[in-house]
């Protein structure tokens, strides 16, 4: 899989990810002490919805576009509206969509004075493209390095709170494989800090391997990293198409996050779903 998210931003894996990141932000937001977010494969942190990419996929007009305008019940508009609104910070024409933030866009949005966000991005282009769109944030640092020798390297963060969002492009064939692996590694050092991972779900087979393997590392811990998987599925996964169905395990999540998502995942079901309504699953997996 080839996933150059220039083509993909704002589609329906986008928001299902970034609302999730945007509600452990604002918990880790309850507590003054700093926290800091490490972004493993951090991306080009800003796109723009009318460039070529984006016109091609035109994935975002069945994601974000459809959100923005979707009505909410008054129990799910309060989870999803801070996700909502920083978005639009970002298109200042309130009835045009023209750019969509990526998760270190997002994140700075949430960080007080005192947190702090570390985000790694080897591609060249995709990196310039964030540290402009940072313009050199103090508390915001880009790195030059592969995000699976990062992943390790910057936990524990001297903060000892925060979130850790390994969210790679999945260019490679063994991408899993290195997801449960540097994951493992990462939690080793760092038991207590919370992490989101995110994959593409076209193989049951493989996300329920990653899932079994991820929950096994957080249990060894003392005590156990606890665990929540979300699945979404806007349309049946087939042979060859576009990827329809995404993933995201969180270890560590927040306490209220699972009943969170329990109000606000059933709402988005009518507004992404392609030719019906989607499908979600929410579950603690068992180790």
């Amino acid at each position: 899989m080839n996933y150059r998210h220039a083509f993909h931003a704002g589609n329906f894996a986008d928001v299902i990810k970034h609302i999730v990141l945007v509600r452990i932000l604002l918990h880790l937001q309850e507590k003054n002490a700093a926290f800091r977010v490490v972004d493993t494969h951090a991306g080009a942190g800003i796109y723009d919805l009318t460039g070529e990419e984006a016109k091609r996929s035109g994935e975002w007009l069945t994601g974000i576009a459809r959100v923005m305008q979707s009505r909410f019940s008054e129990s799910a508009l309060p989870l999803i509206a801070p996700y909502l609104d920083i978005v639009r910070a970002f298109n200042p024409h309130p009835a045009t969509l023209e750019r969509y933030p990526g998760s270190p866009l997002i994140t700075r949005a949430l960080l007080r004075p005192q947190d702090r966000l570390t985000a790694c991005e080897v591609e060249s282009g995709a990196r310039k493209t964030l540290i402009d769109a940072l313009r050199r944030d103090a508390q915001a640092r880009v790195v030059d390095l592969d995000g699976w020798t990062a992943l390790p390297a910057f936990v524990p963060p001297n903060e000892r709170r925060g979130l850790v969002l390994i969210d790679p492009p999945y260019e490679q064939k063994d991408e899993f494989e290195r997801l449960a692996e540097g994951f493992t590694a990462a939690f080793a050092k760092w038991p207590t800090g919370s992490y989101l991972l995110w994959y593409p779900a076209k193989s049951r087979r493989a996300t329920d391997e990653l899932a079994r393997q991820v929950v096994q590392a957080a249990d060894k811990a003392k005590p156990p990293g606890k665990c929540l998987r979300v699945e979404f599925s806007v349309a049946p996964q087939t042979e060859g198409s576009a990827l329809t169905s995404t993933g995201l395990l969180i270890v560590n999540p927040p306490w209220t996050l699972g009943a969170e998502l329990g109000t606000v995942l059933p709402e988005l079901e009518k507004p992404l779903g392609q030719g019906g309504a989607a499908r979600f699953r929410l579950e603690v997996p068992k180790p």
